[in-house]
């Protein structure tokens, strides 16, 4: 067990840091299994206690200070966050029951917890998009990418490159092996994109190289710093870049009306809807669904493919729906 003193002690009796208690209780429940369960929740407690330690947050480091109120404003910071375009609706409503599931491993009840995190949010996952995705016109791309390099974010503007180039996720592009994947773009004509970011998530993901591809593999490479394969520099922790080089460009994203990151992985499935079935997406006003069921499936599944997704109708959120 990993009870490290008396229950109704400090944090249940997982020890003096609430960081360090969430992921003991967790490993407790889940009884050493489900791996990445275990991890999936604690990365997302953790982000909790962020918020806890934070200057928006309540300055709690003991989970037996915790009541469904501080849950409630929790859930206030994240619906601001999703607000601001720092995260989605799916990421806030995740966390949300993370830290439910972590709050019944250290306290051993239901007492404290949110019922609905969707209700608390104020928001209901969509799975059928309803607005055209940002930057599908890639001139408009090439000037948020000048914009971030007037600023001296070369790095940031390689990721909108590589995001909207290759339909990479946020924590793909910045932890792309990027020596690995010009070899693979020379070797092959293709790459394949393996979201080195998550547990468990090796999956290939073979996508075709093309111009766009090229110019913005190159790009990266050059911006990449001394010592890295990546965007991140050696030194630097993924989350410092997230929290610090990441978030400090959402000003100059929204001034060229660009909402977030994930917009461009909507692009880039839409240009693929396109040139896989030579009608436009949906959401663009396309209707090859009524004209060719099959090959608006083959389309689907081909971009459920390429953007790491298990199931075709979450391509739905990014190209509309079948209509």
């Amino acid at each position: 067990m990993a009870l490290v003193g008396r229950r109704d002690g400090r944090n249940f009796g997982y020890g003096r840091q609430l960081s360090y208690a969430g992921p003991q209780a967790l490993k407790d429940i889940f009884g050493g299994g489900h791996y990445g369960t275990v991890k999936a929740h604690s990365d997302r407690w953790q982000a909790f206690v962020r918020w806890c330690r934070s200057q928006d947050g309540p300055g709690i480091n003991d989970a037996r200070q915790i009541d469904r109120q501080t849950l409630l404003e929790y859930a206030g910071y994240l619906r601001q966050q999703v607000d601001q375009g720092a995260i989605g609706i799916v990421t806030a409503q995740n966390r949300l029951s993370s830290v439910n599931r972590t709050m019944v491993a250290l306290r051993g009840d239901q007492y404290v917890k949110v019922p609905s995190p969707s209700k608390a949010l104020g928001m209901q996952r969509t799975s059928v998009r309803r607005s055209v995705p940002q930057d599908q016109d890639r001139e408009h791309v090439k000037r948020i990418v000048n914009a971030l390099c007037d600023h001296q974010m070369p790095r940031l503007a390689a990721i909108v490159q590589l995001a909207r180039a290759t339909g990479m996720r946020l924590r793909e592009t910045i932890l792309a092996d990027l020596p690995r994947l010009k070899r693979e773009a020379e070797q092959f004509g293709k790459i394949n994109i393996q979201d080195e970011g998550r547990s468990g998530a090796s999956a290939p993901r073979w996508i075709t190289v093309d111009d766009l591809i090229r110019d913005a593999l190159r790009f990266a490479e050059q911006v990449s710093l001394d010592g890295s394969c990546n965007l991140i520099a050696p030194d630097e922790s993924y989350l410092d870049f997230l929290q610090g080089i990441v978030r400090s460009a959402r000003d100059i994203l929204h001034q060229h009306n660009l909402k977030g990151f994930h917009e461009l992985r909507a692009a880039y499935a839409c240009e693929r809807y396109e040139q896989i079935t030579h009608h436009p997406a949906p959401i663009n006003g396309g209707n090859c669904y009524q004209l060719d069921r099959h090959l608006d499936q083959e389309a689907r599944v081909q971009i459920s493919y390429e953007l790491g997704h298990a199931r075709i109708d979450v391509v739905s959120a990014y190209i509309g729906g079948q209509a």
